[in-house]
């Protein structure tokens, strides 16, 4: 029997679901590959209608939603209720890009001579995987999860998904899948569009399962390395897309801690402590410089975090590793602040800031602490920053608060390798859905190359196609002669679509 948990009193009760069998895996990934084949004929329109759907469906069933997610996760309702509306306008920024068609990368080479001699006829686009296998996190039980932009990415590309639901919120994972097979079914898609697993031992099944054509991840190291050795059973290997680890270091140069360190302060203890420090983007290693600008500022980081509240966190397993984690740091790099009250009931801890010498900082320093923790690294020079560096694994940000008359560029450098995206004067915290956006890194961070945010997230769960000689007939209407409604690359030249001729009478 699946068990849900809320952390706030660590309390357990039944759902009514039972683990998915492995034969009831096998009939749900059977339905998904069926209904995959139908998705990959579908006209973009009509993929960008169900996007458009689903999200209709979801802001239809918001406050049952939020209100078990916030009961699941002991998130705040307003967090919630962002987030899932974050969930909607993923997927009616997908149905856009859909009907805008770039992403499908359409090119045209017509038959003729060429530099090498006669050239036949070939024409390129990208094509649907077939079924994505999308596991859900912990931490974003709508944006990273059954409505999340794994799924919505997925879709927009002509797949068909089947879902893992997180241990961590089940009921919410119910709940959202209704709302998604409401959609398919308004729409008018076939039954195995979107279907969903429960238990661990059903992921597992989930990825050796042949029909299965990618998977979709957000979590931990461990977990990722049990289903990439599940994958590794199959006899056909096929594309795990993990996001991982994360330390989001942040640099403080010693003009931006002079001028605005108590901001700067005041904004990283947000961007630290907001939802119990539960963010892959939380900035878990802050460099500071030495000094009284410094020392101002880590008093005021000190203050603030004295101030807040134990957290509540996920579940146990994240709390049980927040603390054996935290413990371990601290042996080293010793505790200058911790959060104010009694942690009391469920899955609470105290926020704490830690500090050490950037000469003293190693790769055990460098260890991701899920929740609200901050380890302050205070260098003296350049040369400090940049051997700290060299000890820290790739992340999915990095930030520089910097001032006007700054040198950057040895920074930039020694950040650029490290990160996928590189804040300035800001917090990576809060990640924008948008055509430019990339959530990825360098391993650890991720295992991929691609973003799991944004448009071209699309990427993960599309491959190249190639024609040649095809007759018009065969080709998909993207790629044939005369005017298209997407913009595609003809002859080695960018051609932007052209309004269709009007048809009727006079035509």
């Amino acid at each position: 029997m699946i068990l849900t948990h809320d952390p706030r009193t660590g309390a357990s009760v039944a759902i009514g679901i039972d683990p998915t069998t492995t034969g009831e895996v096998k009939a749900i990934v059977a339905a998904a590959a069926r209904a995959a084949g139908e998705l990959a004929r579908m006209d973009r329109g009509r993929l960008a209608e169900l996007l458009e759907t689903i999200a209709d469906s979801a802001e239809a069933n918001a406050d049952d939603l939020v209100a078990v997610a916030a009961r699941e996760t002991g998130l705040s309702t307003e967090r919630l209720a962002g987030e899932l509306r974050r969930s909607v306008f993923q997927f009616r920024l997908f149905a856009e890009a859909v009907r805008e068609g770039s992403h499908l990368e359409a090119a045209v080479d017509h038959a003729g001579p060429t530099a090498l001699g006669p050239a036949p006829d070939v024409r390129r686009m990208l094509i649907p995987l077939g079924p994505v296998a999308v596991f859900g996190s912990s931490n974003f039980p709508f944006a990273f999860s059954i409505l999340g932009g794994d799924t919505a990415s997925a879709l927009a590309a002509g797949n068909s998904v089947v879902l893992k639901a997180h241990s961590s919120h089940p009921e919410t994972s119910v709940l959202s899948h209704g709302v998604l097979r409401a959609a398919v079914l308004i729409a008018g898609f076939p039954e195995g569009t979107v279907g969903i697993v429960y238990g661990q031992e059903a992921g597992r099944a989930l990825v050796r399962e042949p029909e299965v054509a990618a998977v979709g991840f957000t979590g931990s190291l461990g977990a990722a390395e049990a289903l990439q050795c599940a994958i590794a059973e199959r006899s056909t290997p096929i594309p795990f897309y993990g996001e991982l680890s994360s330390v989001n270091p942040l640099i403080v140069t010693p003009a931006a801690a002079s001028r605005r360190g108590a901001g700067i302060a005041r904004g990283l203890h947000s961007s630290v402590t907001g939802s119990g420090g539960q963010l892959c983007t939380k900035p878990g290693l802050a460099f500071i410089p030495a000094g009284e600008a410094g020392d101002a500022l880590v008093a005021e980081l000190v203050k603030a975090t004295m101030r807040t509240a134990p957290a509540v966190l996920l579940n146990a397993r994240i709390a049980d590793a927040y603390r054996e984690i935290s413990a371990r740091l601290a042996e080293s790099a010793p505790v200058i602040a911790a959060g104010d009250g009694d942690t009391g009931p469920g899955y609470r801890v105290e926020p704490q800031v830690l500090e050490i010498d950037a000469t003293r900082f190693g790769p055990e320093h460098a260890e991701e602490c899920f929740g609200p923790l901050v380890v302050a690294v205070r260098y003296r020079d350049e040369n400090e920053i940049a051997a700290a560096l060299e000890r820290i694994p790739a992340s999915l940000t990095a930030t520089i608060h910097s001032e006007p008359g700054d040198r950057l560029d040895a920074l930039i450098g020694a950040l650029t390798p490290k990160a996928g995206r590189l804040v300035f004067d800001g917090y990576p915290t809060g990640v924008r859905v948008s055509w430019a956006q990339h959530h990825g890194g360098p391993w650890p961070a991720t295992n991929t190359q691609h973003t799991s945010v944004g448009v071209t997230a699309m990427r993960r769960f599309l491959r190249p196609f190639a024609w040649q000689d095809a007759p018009q007939s065969v080709l998909p209407r993207e790629l044939r002669d005369g005017p298209v409604d997407l913009p595609r690359r003809v002859d080695g030249s960018l051609v932007l679509p052209e309004p269709l001729a009007p048809t009727g009478c006079g035509s």
